[in-house]
């Protein structure tokens, strides 16, 4: 029998109109990095993120003037808003009255429990939901001393004792990520975390890099949870464009069979037989496609003779050599075309299926 996920299961809440637990699908996630008091470009980037597929997004609010001009971004959008908090509890409160969906604090550097208190108490008369972000970064010192590093244990007593004390003031709605840069601890702080808690995770490696070692160790740590039924929402935290973010976070959930948004291209790593620019074609198709939803698996080979049946399984599918090519479905030849009409033969069959 094929492998199959089985999650684990946790308390529904809703962040705005999006589920999260309670059996609901993953939901995926991202965070702006425009100065969010820039309203028109924050804006700008969030709708640039709704197209690619984010659920939910997160601002950092380190100011009164970012807390304030959530309400115009709000008003602007289509997905929920999530007020990233640090330090300040005032911030957070102006953040609900400006109309946030949800807040993300760390209550141990939010002050006394009177300021955390506070914080809970506006996120219920408006209707919001509160993620407890714990980071390996940035845990309570009396925490540091008595494990002498950020350890995973650590990171799991810090939360728990967050949860504990917001759970006691009867507020339930809460989402918990416990993050660290590091794959190993990360996992192994989840997986703790999972069997203390019926709350959803919000899983994630924090300061995960750039484009290429950002998305190995994402895909890891993330996927690895993921595969053990741990997890309800996703953020890959990648160092540029947030939009990268995003599709990776789609490729990790088909990989893994949970879900699937797009096309996912297939394409050859290229050989000695390579006679086509593999390479260039794959980037025209991404940025021709980038902004279709439907799923379809495309394959595109730069080799005739094998290109089909490798890709058999592929919905479409396109394969060239010494300035011909031909275009396939599910691993059938049914037409040939010059190899400067390859992508827009490609294009055609794959608009017929949409």
């Amino acid at each position: 029998m094929p492998l199959q996920i089985n999650r684990k299961t946790t308390r529904p809440i809703r962040v705005g109109d999006v589920p999260v637990g309670g059996g609901a699908m993953v939901s995926v996630q991202s965070m702006t990095n425009t100065f969010t008091q820039d309203v028109e470009a924050t804006v700008a980037q969030i709708k640039r993120l709704e197209a690619a597929g984010c659920e939910i997004i997160r601002c950092a609010v380190p100011d009164m003037e970012a807390a304030q001009a959530l309400r115009s971004i709000k008003e602007q959008i289509s997905i929920p808003l999530i007020a990233d908090i640090h330090f300040d509890h005032k911030l957070a409160v102006a953040s609900a009255e400006n109309g946030a969906d949800g807040l993300r604090i760390n209550p141990g550097n939010i002050g006394s429990q009177d300021k955390v208190r506070e914080v809970v108490q506006a996120a219920r008369d408006h209707g919001m939901v509160i993620r407890i972000g714990v980071n390996a970064g940035s845990l309570e010192k009396d925490l540091l001393k008595k494990y002498g590093a950020p350890t995973a244990e650590a990171m799991v007593e810090s939360a728990v004792n967050h949860i504990d004390m917001v759970r006691s003031w009867d507020f339930h709605d809460i989402k918990v990520s416990i993050k660290a840069s590091d794959v190993f601890k990360t996992i192994e702080a989840y997986r703790a975390l999972s069997e203390k808690t019926d709350l959803p995770l919000h899983l994630g490696i924090t300061e995960a890099g750039t484009r290429y070692a950002g998305t190995v160790k994402s895909s890891l740590g993330i996927g690895l949870l993921l595969f053990d039924g741990v997890g309800d929402t996703i953020r890959v935290s990648l160092t540029g464009d947030p939009v990268t973010e995003v599709r990776v976070a789609y490729e990790i959930l088909r990989s893994l069979k949970i879900r699937e948004r797009g096309p996912e291209i297939i394409s050859c790593p290229t050989c000695g037989r390579t006679e086509i620019d593999v390479l260039a074609i794959v980037d025209q198709v991404e940025k021709r496609l980038q902004n279709m939803t439907k799923p379809m698996k495309i394959a595109i080979m730069g080799c005739v003779v094998n290109g089909p049946g490798e890709a058999r399984e592929a919905d479409v599918g396109i394969a060239g050599g010494r300035g011909v090519g031909i275009v396939f479905r599910r691993g059938q030849v049914i037409r040939k075309v010059k190899e400067a009409e390859l992508v827009e033969a490609l294009l055609e069959e794959i608009g017929k299926d949409e």
